[in-house]
């Protein structure tokens, strides 16, 4: 491959892309234990930062641990530190998701993350290989100011993979949350295979660059809604004529525009030719909000599944907003997924009782996930599902183990009440007082800064003016997050769950029949040994009936019964282990179908059933009602008495007798009712006992019908 590479530096073309320079001082040196390709990235990287190779290479010695200056480790975390710094400095102009040499160095900083190091210039789709440093001009031109047209003609076809991204894009606050930064990889490469291409990331960030300029240019139009100080509109929809947002509430609707703030939703009516005032929807307040698809149609018909259910303690109704759409309920999906993305946001902060900058610093996280759900969505027509969406407290709120993700982000955010800004030229000569000035200030709010940096006024306006030095954020040099271990974990289980899920979806089973054919086979071992007991009960064999009626009154008085659950308890777990070392692999559950009906047999069955359920209701509400005569006297006096003295000796057993004792004498009661000298007996007292419960009246009931608040009438 060194013949190659000299091939290509004696060939003028070579010459025509990377420019002639006659003087090797102008040049960037090459740092031998990187690649090439790394070489070309840091030296286009000490271009922006306006330091020399050399002194970029001084500074990550000087200021970072031993530990991260390993030789197996060294390339890829100086690498780190060059690509770190240079986008903290690129981010802080203005106007940088539109710039192609952010994009394209940004991109390029992946793909020399992938291939770090000396010797592993031989990655995918390329023909470059590393090269010893030459002292000659063509060897050092290969660094000339036109390195990014070099890396766009040699790395045209190059792909990165979910490791670099997830290393690199975090960097940069607005392209990529560490919480989220692997579903939005997926996102992006759902077509590719889990290879992200340049045309795709170049996409996704031109059309982030517009929703962040759409949201901008809404700050300085004229609203009706009175915004409070920090409340910023964060998306509107509605305001198309054919496509309006209609507000149910009850069998009403009226269409709208509907707003969304990082504090509540908006609702404003439509008049003739105008607004009405807006509907405010607490989003940040702890109201018991609920927020969940719901069916929608006219007149309170449910029909579509195109609405969003809000409910709350202020509202004496929830109120159901609905997206109307030719096919399918992804614009109603969307603005679901946004507006618990605010709320989650908030019910974080009350938790943890977030103040000050760590508020507000959860609450530009929270914005910026909905600028890159909007982007995608826009520019990949992407919907993710809950586990794979890049809304992080959505995703945290579904994850298993998601409080200990919120918890972890907590501890992260308490640390920014340490934070001051202070100003610090990037170009500082001194390693010593950059790492000074680094070690006293910690962490940074990046997600606020970038917001405000924007100019969505997060920030007050001195502190924000002030220009920042390079501050450890979500990401830090050869480093892992503590978010990405817990999440790690939290997504190991989800991925447990989510195949579970799996399998119960596949063993569901349609029809009545069906179902209750499933349940008795499942549940035979209990019918059966319950059938049996009904057997001896009814003494049709002595013997048995006599020898379980020993055996059981034994281990009551005793005291046994105890033991007796903690040895089923303990069998079943032997059972267990004996199937996982010992036994087969589960089999599949053989369930006998039975015969097969109509349609119509189907429906005559499931209305019969139907029947027997709303009589067993109508039974336990008779029981019901009866019972509250009883107690409150409604019946004649004798019976109350009666009643009275029943209970009172009952009181006297349970204070008095030991609780074994009472188990023992309900058990003997009850399993030599059918017992032949006790039968003649037994059936008296329950005849009686019935006709004294056919005596008893049930208490009277009053059917009022509901009364509409006198609001919901004005709105009719």
């Amino acid at each position: 491959m060194d013949g190659l590479f000299e091939k290509l530096m004696h060939q003028s073309s070579i010459k025509s892309i990377f420019g002639k320079r006659k003087t090797e001082e102008a040049s960037p040196k090459l740092i031998p234990q990187l690649s090439l390709f790394a070489n070309s990235v840091v030296a286009r990287c000490s271009k922006v930062l306006q330091v020399s190779t050399e002194e970029l290479q001084l500074r990550f010695e000087n200021e970072l641990p031993d530990h991260l200056k390993n030789n197996s480790t060294y390339a890829r975390n100086l690498l780190e530190y060059c690509c770190y710094q240079t986008l903290h400095v690129m981010t802080q102009r203005p106007d940088y998701l539109a710039n192609k040499e952010f994009r394209r160095l940004s991109f390029d900083m992946m793909l020399a993350w992938e291939v770090p190091g000396i010797g592993n210039d031989s990655i995918k789709d390329t023909g470059t290989q590393n090269s010893p440093q030459s002292d000659d001009d063509e060897g050092s031109s290969i660094f000339y100011s036109n390195s990014m047209s070099t890396a766009i003609q040699v790395d045209k076809k190059k792909t990165v993979g979910p490791e670099a991204f997830a290393r690199i894009a975090p960097a940069c606050p607005i392209v990529a949350d560490i919480i989220t930064v692997d579903n939005l990889f997926n996102a992006l490469t759902s077509a590719s295979n889990s290879q992200l291409h340049f045309l795709v990331y170049d996409k996704y960030l031109g059309n982030l660059d517009k929703v962040i300029k759409a949201s901008k240019s809404i700050l300085g139009q004229p609203t009706n809604i009175e915004l409070a100080e920090g409340e910023i509109i964060l998306d509107t929809d509605g305001t198309s004529p054919t496509q309006p947002v209609f507000q149910h509430i009850g069998v009403s609707a009226w269409p709208g525009r509907l707003t969304l703030t990082n504090y509540a939703l908006y609702f404003e009516p439509l008049r003739v030719g105008s607004y009405d005032k807006p509907i405010a929807y607490n989003l940040a307040m702890d109201l018991k909000q609920i927020l969940k698809p719901e069916l929608t149609g006219p007149l309170g018909a449910r029909l579509f599944d195109k609405g969003v259910l809000y409910k709350s303690l202020s509202l004496a109704e929830p109120v159901v907003l609905e997206f109307p759409e030719f096919k399918g309920h992804s614009r109603r999906d969307y603005w679901l997924a946004i507006s618990r993305e605010v709320f989650y946001v908030h019910k974080f902060i009350r938790r943890f009782k977030l103040k000050s900058v760590p508020q507000l610093e959860a609450l530009s996280k929270a914005m910026l996930g909905i600028f890159r759900y909007r982007a995608v969505r826009e520019a990949f027509h992407i919907l993710p599902s809950q586990y794979n969406t890049f809304l992080a407290f959505n995703l945290v709120e579904k994850l298993p183990g998601g409080d200990v993700i919120l918890e972890t982000l907590s501890a992260r955010l308490e640390l920014l009440n340490i934070y001051q800004p202070l100003k610090l030229d990037v170009s500082v000569k001194d390693p010593t007082k950059l790492n000074a000035t680094k070690s006293s200030i910690g962490l940074a709010p990046i997600s606020l800064i970038s917001l405000s940096k924007l100019g969505f006024g997060m920030l007050k306006e001195e502190d924000a003016a002030d220009e920042l030095t390079f501050l450890a954020g979500d990401v830090c040099v050869g480093e892992v997050n503590p978010l990405q271990l817990a999440l790690k974990q939290s997504k190991f289980n989800s991925g447990i769950a989510e195949a579970a899920q799996a399998t119960v979806d596949q063993v569901k089973v349609e029809g009545l029949d069906t179902n209750m054919a499933v349940m008795k086979e499942l549940l035979f071992p209990i019918l059966e040994f319950g059938r049996r007991v009904h057997v001896w009960a009814s003494w049709d064999d002595p013997l048995k009936s006599t020898s379980f009626l020993v055996l059981t009154s034994y281990v009551l008085f005793r005291g046994w019964i105890n033991y007796i659950f903690a040895s089923i308890v303990m069998v079943v777990a032997i059972l267990m282990l004996w199937h996982r070392f010992c036994g087969k692999p589960l089999e599949a559950f053989q369930i006998v179908l039975p015969p097969s009906r109509s349609a119509v047999e189907q429906l005559i069955a499931l209305q019969e059933a139907i029947s027997q359920f709303e009589s067993l209701i109508q039974e336990g509400n008779i029981v019901l009602l009866k019972l509250r005569a009883v107690v409150f006297s409604g019946i004649p006096a004798q019976t109350s008495y009666r009643v009275a003295l029943l209970l009172v000796i009952t009181a006297a057993m349970i204070a008095f007798l030991p609780l074994n004792y009472i188990l023992m004498l309900v058990f003997w009661e009850a399993f030599t009712r059918e017992m032949p000298l006790r039968k003649e007996s037994s059936d008296k007292v329950i005849r009686r006992v019935r006709e004294l419960w056919v005596r008893i009246p049930a208490a009277p009931v009053q059917i009022v019908k509901h009364k509409e608040s006198k609001e919901s009438k004005k709105k009719k």
